[in-house]
């Protein structure tokens, strides 16, 4: 307990005195760590890292992720509880590695796989779950679709061709993570509603493959954050844990990943239903720093996946975003030196898990 409270209270201490940002340090104060700290696990989704991993910048203070290594060390300092993180590439060499340092750290590890397209893919996912286990990965996450529905698709035909593709990588992913006994969790990444989703899951009918809720990625698509929860909750198998805030532009709203506690997502009632459903979940931190999202809902391109959606669905968002508008400017990095994005992104970070044990009981 006091050693993880010391490396906390250093590690912030270290931070601010390294930093040397001046006004950019005293915008993201760090609030002291109690004594009663015993360790912090709520664990690190590697895109909170998106601009430290595989950094070209050359910084002392934050040099770049080369590899899973890198992050479960890091993770280790600041006193995360685990990492989530790709397995793609992972030779068995390799995977020994991650396992010897992930075992001597105590932290939880959580893979990140891409589905097979085809069955020429099977083999080589099926060489990445066996070194995920080899790692000692328990849940590997993955996603259908790398782009945001709205922005892919175009009209229903397109975004239903996408889902047939979906579910053959789901049917050709299954007997494989089923073979190995292994977790399988899709992630609403701003591609299913979550009523889709759900069905999606129980279709296939496998106890391996089940989902990642996202707190915060269905508001793109004009969902309430509590009801995606809600029924994805009893299907969960892992998390991407954040808070959103938003504001209004021309042509609908921005969304962004704002520090938790600071956003619309009622975090705890979240973090207690993922707990009922599944009381061994991990609890994942994914706090992408970068510039707001634009969600066009104003323009009609947006809509061409959506047939089923009406205007009392816009209504609803519009409403909320005006009641909730995000009191401060949302997060932007375009207009920060590279430095200055690295330092941001830790504070958030670091931000996020001193809020996780102190206000959602993850410590």
């Amino acid at each position: 307990m006091k050693k993880n409270h010391q490396i906390l209270q250093e590690g912030r201490r270290d931070f601010i005195r390294k930093a040397g940002l001046g006004a950019l340090a005293m915008n993201f104060p760090f609030p002291e760590i109690p004594q009663s700290l015993a360790g912090i696990p709520m664990g690190i989704v590697v895109h909170s890292y998106a601009a430290r991993w595989h950094s070209k910048t050359s910084s002392s203070v934050y040099p770049g992720f080369e590899n899973a290594l890198d992050l479960i060390a890091h993770c280790e300092k600041i006193g995360a509880g685990g990492v989530q993180v790709g397995v793609n590439g992972w030779a068995s060499d390799f995977a020994k590695k991650v396992r010897d340092v992930r075992e001597k750290s105590g932290l939880y590890l959580e893979g990140s796989i891409g589905l097979p397209k085809s069955s020429t893919d099977v083999s080589n996912f099926e060489k990445e779950v066996i070194a995920a286990k080899e790692a000692g990965a328990e849940v590997l996450r993955t996603v259908c679709l790398n782009g945001r529905r709205y922005e892919n698709f175009h009209s229903e035909k397109e975004f239903l061709d996408f889902k047939t593709g979906a579910l053959v990588s789901l049917a050709l992913a299954e007997p494989i993570v089923s073979k190995h006994k292994m977790k399988l969790a899709v992630e609403n990444h701003k591609d299913w509603k979550a009523a889709e989703l759900a069905e999606i899951i129980r279709d296939l009918g496998s106890e391996w493959v089940g989902v990642t809720v996202d707190f915060g990625n269905n508001m793109a698509l004009l969902e309430d954050p509590m009801e995606v929860i809600s029924t994805l909750a009893p299907l969960a198998f892992s998390t991407h844990v954040k808070d959103m805030g938003v504001k209004e532009y021309d042509q609908g709203f921005l969304l962004s990943e704002v520090p938790l506690g600071e956003g619309i997502v009622d975090l705890k009632a979240g973090v207690e239903l993922c707990k009922k459903y599944n009381p061994t979940i991990n609890f994942s931190l994914e706090m992408i720093t970068r510039d707001p999202l634009e969600i066009p809902v104003l323009i009609e391109e947006y809509w061409g996946t959506f047939p089923d959606s009406n205007a009392l669905t816009l209504a609803r968002i519009l409403k909320k975003v005006k009641e909730t508008s995000f009191e401060k400017g949302l997060p932007e990095v375009s207009n920060l030196t590279s430095e200055e994005r690295l330092a941001f992104e830790e504070a958030n970070v670091i931000a996020c898990l001193d809020y996780s044990e102190k206000s959602l009981g993850l410590g």
